[in-house]
């Protein structure tokens, strides 16, 4: 089977900062991959590549089998949802509006009542009642705007969904809401999912995969259920939270 993404000794550095140092990475059709490692890691490098925001150094990024760099860019984007850390809201227009944001001047460029239509449904899907799709972000607590963004991200129902730091600001509670919705979201839609994070509650209720990046190399990959087997000291460190180990703690 052709990976839905693929990674192969990508490289990139910012003067001499060198963020990724080789990263060989696959992820199947229907997977739910997701990329753990500390601060400055690469993480986020990583996925700006894949979207093509951030030309590598060196390495190639297939999606499909063709190259990122391929082919109609605003083709290659209408594949895509994001849920951006943060939410990422235009503060300027309703909720219903940031929903069906794409819709409107994406590729099918709807009619408002028809994106309307489609924004409020996939509010509902994200637990949010029709008597929001009206109010202003700015109205909303952080919860509801990560689900605002969430539904969003799956407004055009894309082939691939990317999650930037899904629960980062929410509570405990409200983090569970967000991790069970993504879950059930990318197996309803049928996405492949590519998520970055450090939150390991996170990763136990995302994940198929595992990746591990380290100095810029991808230290350890494998489905979830080894992931507290796995024998890499770093992956160890990291999971478990410890103080000691190979990773060196800033200070």
């Amino acid at each position: 089977m052709t990976p839905r993404i693929e990674m192969k000794d990508v490289q990139k550095s910012f003067g001499a900062k060198h963020v990724l140092r080789g990263v060989n990475l696959s992820i199947a059709p229907g997977e739910s991959m997701v990329i753990i490692g500390g601060s400055g890691t690469g993480k986020s490098v990583a996925l700006k590549c894949v979207l093509g925001l951030i030309q590598p150094d060196a390495g190639q990024i297939l999606v499909d089998g063709k190259p990122n760099t391929s082919g109609n860019r605003d083709e290659f984007l209408a594949r895509f949802g994001m849920l951006f850390q943060g939410a990422a809201l235009f503060d300027s227009v309703s909720v219903w509006e940031n929903v069906a944001f794409r819709l409107r001047r994406g590729k099918q460029k709807l009619p408002k009542a028809d994106a309307r239509e489609i924004a409020i449904e996939k509010l509902r899907r994200v637990g949010l009642t029709p008597d929001v799709a009206d109010l202003f972000p700015a109205e909303l607590s952080g919860g509801m705007q990560k689900r605002v963004g969430l539904a969003r991200a799956i407004a055009s129902e894309p082939e691939i969904i990317f999650f930037d730091e899904p629960t980062t600001g929410l509570d405990p509670i409200m983090s569970g809401v967000i991790n069970e919705l993504v879950r059930e979201l990318v197996t309803e839609i049928g996405a492949t999912a590519m998520t970055i994070t450090h939150d390991m509650t996170s990763v136990r209720a995302i994940a198929d995969t595992v990746a591990m990046i380290h100095d810029g190399k991808i230290r350890w990959t494998g489905p979830i259920g080894d992931l507290d087997t796995s024998p890499d000291p770093y992956v160890d460190q990291f999971i478990h939270g410890r103080a000691t180990g190979p990773i060196e703690a800033v200070r």
